[in-house]
């Protein structure tokens, strides 16, 4: 009796190591696509970051024109006043709790972003 309980438990035991190969075997050829994808990814990353920096070489050797100078001052100002327009319409416009209502009350972080924002 005792015998065929032993030979049952090992029999049991085997079946258990073939469904753990199995699984290790998915878990090896996951692991193996993971890798791919990490290491395209890593190569796109370092393609794209040397274009950046190319780009970016390129604009700092050009002189930026007086309007888009002009402009982009304009686009800052024109930000400010639609977040304070915002701020006076009874909405938070700092980051802690952006959009949401102020009912009614001052919040101290949009005060805050407000005023950083005019210096």
């Amino acid at each position: 009796m005792k015998d065929h309980n032993f030979l049952d438990t090992v029999m049991e035991f085997e079946q258990q190591l073939e469904s753990m190969q199995t699984q290790f075997e998915a878990l090896k050829k996951f692991v193996a696509l993971m890798m791919e994808e990490h290491q395209t990814l890593q190569m796109e990353n370092h393609h794209l970051r040397t274009r950046l920096e190319e780009v970016l070489s390129h604009q700092e050797k050009m002189p930026m024109p007086l309007e888009e100078q002009k402009r982009e001052v304009l686009d800052v100002g024109e930000g400010y006043d639609n977040l304070a327009r915002l701020y006076h319409e009874g909405y938070h416009v700092c980051n802690v709790h952006f959009g949401t209502s102020r009912k009614g009350e001052d919040c101290l972080f949009c005060l805050a972003f407000l005023n950083k924002q005019n210096d």
